[in-house]
């Protein structure tokens, strides 16, 4: 039975085939330091000596006592921008000083910063046994950095590259799996800042950027559109380098032009979407490109030209 207090559960997350480290499960610990799922929150995981946790900025005074997190660590800022309601995130790291003070009072610091008061949520890697020193941090640093840029999910706000530093092969090795296990658990937490909307040969390291077998492609291509969309987990995703149609027909619904509008910035003068945008439905996402009421169970075909209605059907 438990208190209102400290609760403690054990997450099941079975990987999918897209997945590259595992394709077994793992066994997660979150423990919910202030017994709710809006507080503070440790996360541990069966056999790896990384220690994470997700920090509201309004708790962190809260954190004063907790050794570990006065040591070396990397850590995360989360929020959304108030100029285009895009979520963002700035990746730092953080070593221990000799005041013994670390990852924490470096977020501190952070809150007190006006240029970075955009932040409403911290996540921070350490490890129990203090492993990193300036090398691996500033290793990991320059890693997050380059995966959430690749990612596309958040805009990043680090004004500069971190530096890799040089760290030999076998420290690389370890950083690595590092790196893989900290993947999973901020996904967990609920920030896929390091998962591609769609998985691509390009991110499983092919560089060809072609869709995968996983996804099936559909099309529209009228009303001046030459659009390419795929369906995965998250919804429909119309991709990147996909032509738009320009202008919106005068019974064209308030929720495609309210899209237009939020992804204006990543929309060019020739109408091509610069990146990847996922919607709910396939309508919402032939609305957005025809801009017009569309029903998307016809309007997106594929190369064969089967409807993504009729495609649906002939799933087992």
């Amino acid at each position: 039975m438990m208190d209102s207090g400290d609760q403690k559960y054990n997450c099941q997350n079975n990987q999918s085939e897209e997945n590259q480290m595992t394709t077994h499960g793992k066994n997660i610990n979150m423990f919910l330091m202030d017994g709710t799922a809006n507080g503070r929150i440790k996360c541990t995981l069966s056999n790896w000596t990384g220690i994470a946790y997700r920090i509201p900025r309004v708790d962190l005074d809260l954190c004063k006592e907790r050794n570990d997190l006065k040591q070396s660590g990397i850590y995360f800022l989360f929020g959304v921008s108030d100029e285009t309601s895009e979520q963002v995130i700035y990746v730092g790291q953080a070593g221990a000083r000799k005041n013994g003070e670390g990852i924490l009072y470096r977020l501190q610091e952070h809150r007190k910063n006006p240029d970075k008061d955009y932040w409403s949520e911290a996540v921070v890697f350490t490890t129990s046994n203090n492993f990193f020193g300036p090398t691996e941090i500033s290793y990991l640093e320059n890693r997050f950095c380059a995966m959430a840029n690749d990612a596309h999910r958040y805009i990043v706000k680090n004004g500069n590259e971190p530096t890799q530093g040089n760290v030999t092969e076998e420290k690389e090795s370890e950083l690595e799996e590092f790196i893989e296990y900290a993947k999973i658990i901020m996904g967990v937490l609920g920030h896929k800042v390091f998962e591609p909307l769609v998985i691509t040969e390009s991110t499983q390291g092919n560089t060809t950027g072609s869709i995968g077998d996983k996804h099936t492609t559909f099309f529209i291509k009228k009303r001046g559109a030459n659009a390419r969309a795929v369906q995965t987990a998250e919804g429909f995703i119309v991709l990147s380098g996909s032509v738009l149609s320009k202008d919106a027909v005068p019974s064209c619904p308030d929720s495609a032009i309210n899209a237009r509008e939020k992804y204006k910035s990543v929309i060019d003068e020739n109408m091509v979407l610069l990146k990847d945008i996922p919607f709910k439905t396939p309508s919402g996402a032939s609305s957005f490109v025809l801009l017009r009421s569309s029903n998307g169970n016809v309007d997106w075909i594929t190369e064969q030209g089967i409807t993504f209605g009729k495609f649906e059907s002939t799933k087992v």
